[in-house]
């Protein structure tokens, strides 16, 4: 009977053998184990760390989340605050300085002279024209410098004039 030797007899390298399923998961789990600590460090973010920030010689950078420092008065205050006129758009003027500058508006007298032709205004024109007119009525009555009162009397007497002839007969 011959003995097996364990050495082969020059066939030449050994058969590497199979790894078994156990053996192949944990080298799956120490793979797994190395890349977990790849990476930053948790909470790296927040913490601000130095060193990664690149240069040493940069200023050491501001928290962007931290807001202004001003103090804000949460309650009432004695202090008043004044308030805010808005600037009108035109200075304050008399009321005739104003009807003055109306009665001679270029803008006014040539959109009147169109209504007057029999020419239909675009609704911008015909409003600001209407917006005009109510001022200067406005102006006038102030001024008591109304037209309208010597058109009442006359058409009073237009009236008193067609009831004369209507009662004479002749």
């Amino acid at each position: 009977m011959m003995k097996p030797t364990s050495t082969p007899r020059g066939k030449g390298p050994a058969k590497a053998r199979r790894k078994t399923r156990e053996e192949i998961n944990q080298e799956a789990r120490d793979r797994k184990r190395q890349k977990k600590h790849r990476g930053h460090a948790a909470g790296s973010r927040a913490s601000g760390s130095d060193g990664a920030s690149g240069g040493g010689n940069q200023n050491k950078q501001k928290d962007p989340r931290i807001g202004s420092k001003t103090p804000i008065p949460l309650g009432v205050t004695e202090k008043v605050t004044k308030q805010h006129k808005p600037k009108s758009e035109k200075p304050m003027l008399s009321p005739q300085a104003e009807l003055d500058l109306l009665e001679t508006d270029e803008r006014l007298d040539a959109l009147l002279e169109r209504l007057e032709t029999g020419e239909t205004l675009s609704a911008e024109d015909q409003a600001w024209v209407d917006a005009k007119l109510d001022r200067i009525d406005e102006l006038m009555q102030k001024l008591g410098l109304s037209y309208e009162d010597d058109e009442e009397e006359d058409e009073e007497e237009k009236q008193e004039d067609m009831m004369r002839l209507l009662k004479g007969g002749n």
